[in-house]
């Protein structure tokens, strides 16, 4: 027959009973502590990870960005540097050229020398024209000097074309316009053909032909041109 417990060994039971408790419980808070504390540092390790190779990857962009930021600067400033260049020395051309025209008109004030030019002008638009039968246009104030040069183109172009004569007409309705510097314009083909030897053409062509060859004596060879125009 069992025993009844006294109130003291009730009391002591229940003092045993709660220390197990306790310590149960302050066991099962401290596991729960350690774990979320070793959660905490993996998911810290984790967000510092993330945050890092992001820092990382904004950094990367933007220093790819800054460097195509240079280069687009630098490329700029090369371009606007060499269209500088280019459009100094196209003003030089233009002003060595245009030195030349200014002063064709001296060309014409040397009556001699003059004449030759413009019997030699005659004399190419006969060969290249090749017909019995070609006018001759001038400048007004040039008539005189023309005349004399057509005579002696037809005597030299006789001469070497073994005595084939060629009839040489001056046109005098249709004289050079103003503002020409000189030289003639051989017409043949019954006006279809016009020879342009005048002054100007020629030097136009002395500006195509010779450009460069110009360009070359001013500034150099440049190795990056492809083609020598």
């Amino acid at each position: 027959m069992a025993h009844a417990m006294s109130d003291d060994q009730v009391a002591g039971e229940l003092k045993k009973m709660t220390a197990f408790i306790r310590q149960e419980a302050l066991e099962k808070a401290k596991e729960i502590q350690i774990k979320a504390d070793e959660e905490f540092a993996i998911e810290k390790s984790k967000l510092v990870r993330q945050e890092t190779s992001s820092i990382d990857s904004q950094y990367e962009k933007k220093f790819k960005q800054a460097g195509m930021s240079q280069q687009i600067t630098r490329s700029t400033l090369a371009n606007k540097t060499r269209i500088k260049v280019l459009s100094a020395r196209q003003e030089l051309l233009d002003d060595l050229f245009e030195k030349a025209r200014s002063e064709l008109v001296a060309v014409t004030k040397e009556k001699g020398k003059y004449q030759e030019l413009c019997k030699n002008l005659i004399l190419e638009g006969l060969y290249a024209l090749n017909e019995d039968k070609v006018a001759v246009r001038a400048r007004k104030e040039d008539y005189g000097v023309v005349k004399k040069a057509m005579e002696d183109a037809k005597e030299e172009y006789k001469k070497s074309m073994k005595g084939r004569k060629v009839h040489v007409e001056l046109d005098e309705k249709n004289p050079l316009p103003e503002g020409c510097s000189g030289g003639v314009s051989v017409v043949g083909g019954g006006g279809r053909i016009d020879i342009n030897n005048t002054l100007d053409e020629r030097l136009k062509l002395l500006e195509t032909d010779a450009l460069p060859m110009v360009r070359r004596s001013l500034f150099g060879k440049n190795e990056n041109r492809r083609f020598q125009d």
